[in-house]
């Protein structure tokens, strides 16, 4: 049996982009959501929150209007000289960036409001500037929050299905990321194949998951003391 490594490596590297770009991108929204009383914070938490419920395929159908030539976005794209997204690796890129958003500022967004304003208040009598009391004292405080959702958004891109093939296609070593190629490997009856890339993700959501609640229970512990 060959062995063809590049769904794997495709699919790391989507992870990986993806979890830094949602870190850029949710910190910032995350810290917001945690800070704010404004009316808009519940609409726009429900906003963020929708991935979580919408099925993968309507995600990813208007996703794949929206990059497309007749979309606002695609429009764009071409404006710029940069083609459409769709079934390219960038648009891969933010399709998972869309479908993890929550895995991102949800946990954050936790982590900040468990700080609590009185850290906050302190550093603000030693005049420190807003900025320096989120780098200084927020970001510290908030360590575990970002490191579960570094894990989180990872493991979901590893594992996503729905959206990638709608939006990225089954193109091998441009957008045939691991979940896709199980599919593949189920549908032409090649079962050695699926049972390795399957057992290989089974093993890694495992991990994953212990990884969670190691953290998590570190933190608790932190916190009793």
């Amino acid at each position: 049996m060959v062995f063809d490594w590049s769904p794997v490596l495709l699919s790391l590297k989507l992870a990986t982009t993806t979890t830094l770009v949602l870190l850029v991108v949710g910190t910032p929204v995350a810290w917001w959501l945690a800070r704010t009383r404004h009316w808009s914070k519940q609409p726009i938490a429900t906003v963020v929150a929708l991935p979580l419920v919408l099925p993968p395929t309507v995600l990813g159908f208007y996703l794949l209007i929206m990059l497309g030539p007749k979309g606002p976005v695609g429009h764009f794209t071409q404006a710029i000289g940069l083609g459409t997204l769709p079934f390219t690796f960038p648009g891969l890129v933010v399709a998972s960036v869309f479908y993890s958003f929550p895995f991102v500022v949800q946990p954050l967004q936790n982590a900040f409001e468990v700080i609590g304003d009185r850290p906050l208040e302190v550093a603000a009598t030693l005049r420190a500037s807003m900025w320096d009391r989120f780098w200084s004292v927020a970001v510290p405080l908030a360590r575990p929050g970002f490191l579960t959702a570094s894990v989180l958004a990872f493991a979901h891109t590893i594992g996503e299905f729905g959206v990638v093939l709608m939006v990225g296609g089954n193109i091998p070593g441009e957008t045939k990321v691991l979940s896709v190629a199980i599919y593949d490997h189920v549908e032409t009856l090649e079962y050695e194949q699926a049972h390795w890339l399957a057992g290989g993700m089974v093993v890694f959501s495992f991990l994953v998951l212990l990884t969670l609640y190691l953290v998590n229970s570190r933190q608790q512990r932190t916190f009793t003391l």
